[in-house]
């Protein structure tokens, strides 16, 4: 299984010497859980974020009885089919998986017959009915990449960076019927770094959401955890990412440009129009430099060296530090700025 967010193996399971006929094990936090009986449990995911959730289940003692996770679907440039990471490390372990479009009648009595105790679901992917949700004995719970109800919706960890968030976290949530609106079970806090992107966001909190869990689950299994329910007046929405949405426009400030790449790598990716052609940028932070030439317009290259290019925005320097030209690789700017398309006066963000 190749998921860069595979866990580390988990501690050996060993018999409680207080409590006859359990089993512990030491977690992150370096408490012991101990687990009165094995739980029946439905895991739901698709995408990386769910690998280290799955990963965690998988080294407890609980009974993993079925994987839910989309269909195989093309891609690549291929466009060939292509399992999910979940799929791929379900596989690994033999464990029983189902693919279904959607979650019929039909796929609900077969998730019966496993008399399920606890569905997890992390980014599954789709909206699980009603019948499904009052299944397990004890329901069904999300991890959620945001302290509710903040950022609820498909992107909550773009629009945290996006907005300028200092902080952001995991939520341990009771499902319900609405979009990320279910009781929370508790939280985990992490912090946003300045050098944060998506990608490094997102594999934090992809294993402090499983730890979450697991720190958690014996808690929830005994009735434990108090719920608590969001204030909607609080709520806000992460829309879903669209590659238009990468297009950077000069005329903003060069921390607002500067959170726009961290947001959008790896994808859509921040573009900008050199000559014509588009050119993404990977990289790039706020330039401690001063502006110099008080008429010259936003996009406008000021200073192009091996260690950034700096373009003026409509309030200070962004310096870009890896750039990726059409049909090439991302590259870091000292292997692209002694060309003359970057020099000092040329303007970015037009795409004739």
């Amino acid at each position: 299984m190749s998921s860069r967010l595979a866990a580390l193996p988990a501690p050996p399971l060993t018999e409680c010497t207080t409590h006859p006929n359990r089993v512990a094990r030491k977690i992150p936090s370096g408490f012991v859980l101990v687990y009165n009986t094995k739980m029946n449990i439905i895991f739901a995911g698709t995408p990386e974020f769910a690998v280290p959730t799955l990963q965690a289940l998988i080294n407890t003692p609980h009974r993993l009885c079925a994987v839910l996770t989309q269909p195989d679907r093309p891609a690549g440039r291929g466009r060939h089919m292509t399992a999910s990471p979940v799929k791929e490390l379900a596989q690994a372990h033999g464990l029983t998986i189902y693919q279904p479009e959607r979650l019929n009648a039909d796929m609900i009595q077969t998730l019966k017959e496993y008399t399920p105790d606890l569905m997890v679901v992390v980014a599954y992917g789709q909206i699980l009915p009603p019948a499904l949700l009052s299944l397990p004995r004890l329901g069904c719970v999300n991890i959620h990449a945001s302290l509710l109800p903040r950022w609820r919706g498909a992107a909550p960890i773009q629009r945290a960076i996006l907005a300028g968030d200092r902080e952001t976290g995991v939520t341990l949530m009771q499902m319900d019927n609405g979009l990320d609106t279910g009781d929370m079970l508790t939280q985990t806090r992490s912090l946003i770094t300045p050098e944060d992107t998506s990608e490094t966001l997102h594999d934090r909190l992809a294993r402090l959401g499983a730890d979450c869990l697991i720190d958690n689950l014996a808690a929830l299994a005994q009735g434990e955890l108090t719920p608590t329910k969001q204030d909607d007046a609080q709520a806000t929405y992460a829309k879903k990412l669209t590659k238009e949405e990468g297009l950077i426009d000069w005329q903003q400030d060069a921390a607002t440009l500067a959170r726009h790449v961290h947001a959008f790598n790896p994808w859509p990716v921040a573009y900008t129009y050199l000559e014509g052609e588009r050119v993404r940028i990977w990289e790039a932070k706020v330039s401690t430099e001063s502006p110099i030439n008080p008429g010259t317009l936003p996009g406008t290259i000021i200073h192009s060296t091996a260690t950034g290019i700096d373009i003026l925005t409509g309030k200070g320097i962004l310096k870009l530090t890896k750039i990726q030209m059409p049909n090439r690789q991302a590259l870091p700017v000292s292997q692209l700025f002694h060309s003359n398309a970057w020099s000092p006066g040329n303007t970015l963000g037009t795409d004739t």
